[in-house]
């Protein structure tokens, strides 16, 4: 699948916004932590990655009813569905330097990820911080994709392939609606 940015510009891909807050203090301190043993972009961007998908729970893995979608909140409660766990992702890789979408694929619901271009790619590369559990064990790659979930056509499931500067408005106004993660489940987007 040929990935496609929704804008021509690889600078909308490192700016912050109300989302994607990457000049948060919290985001700063936990960038500047994770770079101490990250010599290089690939280095950094496997550890904020692995931090990301290890050390924040799902918040339906874990049973959480909060529901979070700024990256700033999300590594401040340490919890967050799979859209709020790309959104820090992105805050944490765009805070040093470094290119992130955010992408989209649609199972029975819409799943948020990442795509990022490190120094030296001539392609973006879809990761996936959702969180492993049994059944799934998504790992950060550069040579072909290990993402959570794999979609399967002939079950009406899909790839998108747009690459988004921001979140999708459709995957926001679920995150910033919802009262509870159980509400949220409710009003999580089928399609884009």
């Amino acid at each position: 699948m040929e990935l496609i940015q929704n804008t021509p510009e690889i600078s909308a891909y490192l700016a912050a916004d109300e989302v994607i807050d990457h000049e948060h203090p919290r985001v700063r301190a936990t960038a500047a932590t994770l770079s101490v043993d990250a010599p290089d972009a690939y280095t950094y961007a496997k550890a904020a990655f692995e931090f990301v998908r290890d050390t924040i729970p799902h918040s339906q893995d874990a049973g959480d009813p909060r529901v979070t979608w700024r990256a700033s909140d999300v590594l401040a409660q340490r919890t967050g569905i799979c859209y709020a766990k790309a959104h820090a992702l992105a805050a944490l890789l765009r805070a040093e330097g470094i290119p992130t979408a955010l992408c989209y694929q649609r199972f029975e619901v819409v799943h948020g990820l990442v795509a990022v271009k490190l120094p030296g790619e001539d392609r973006w590369a879809r990761q996936d911080p959702r969180g492993n559990k049994p059944g799934v064990d998504a790992q950060f790659r550069l040579d072909r994709e290990q993402l959570a979930f794999t979609v399967r056509p002939e079950c009406n499931e899909m790839d998108y392939p747009v690459l988004f500067a921001e979140p999708h408005p459709a995957v926001l106004q679920c995150l910033r609606e919802a009262v509870d993660r159980p509400h949220l489940w409710q009003t999580l987007p089928t399609d884009l």
